[in-house]
């Protein structure tokens, strides 16, 4: 069975969904984006949420509705070399997302590090390899561009909306 000691999660690490910005898409549509490309979950974890395939523990759609991708004792298919120790997050859109999804990732990332004290909270992007050894992954080292901003000055700013990542929605 594919669950893990929750003691073991020491990350939480911010994607996105690389969808077009504020338009509608769900959980299960990702989930059957994940099934195209043959992700698969243990039968006996998938019972207990509709999903079947999605590597995500967590989906924030663009009115901020969270939902359950899957459970965390389940071991995700979100960042290859990390899914044992850390907990998905994935926002719909790709560098832009609204007041709600900035409200609601801001109140999971804290209600996480209340359950996961000791977790570093990183973009997709910051877990790509440090190619030239100087400690720091630059630009010109992401292998993925996700989560469309930095998680790092994000963090700084006390999780306040990024300006420059904000898109304007009734």
């Amino acid at each position: 069975m594919s669950t893990r000691p929750l003691d073991r999660i020491n990350e939480i690490i911010i994607h996105c969904a690389a969808t077009p910005n504020g338009k509608w898409f769900t959980a299960f549509d990702i989930d059957q984006w994940h099934a195209k490309r043959g992700f698969k979950r243990d039968p006996r974890q998938a019972q207990y949420s509709p999903h079947k395939h999605i590597g995500y523990h967590f989906v924030i759609g663009i009115k901020g509705g969270v939902e359950i991708g899957r459970n965390q004792y389940e071991i995700g298919a979100h960042c290859q070399g990390r899914n044992l120790s850390s907990i998905g997050i994935c926002l719909v859109g790709t560098d832009k997302f609204t007041i709600r999804q900035w409200d609601a990732l801001k109140a999971l990332v804290l209600a996480l590090l209340m359950k996961f004290p000791n977790a570093h909270v990183l973009g997709h992007r910051d877990t790509s390899p440090d190619a030239n050894g100087d400690g720091h992954i630059d630009r010109s080292e992401w292998t993925k561009t996700c989560p469309g901003f930095d998680v790092y000055t994000w963090l700084r700013g006390e999780m306040q909306p990024l300006p420059p990542h904000l898109l304007d929605m009734p």
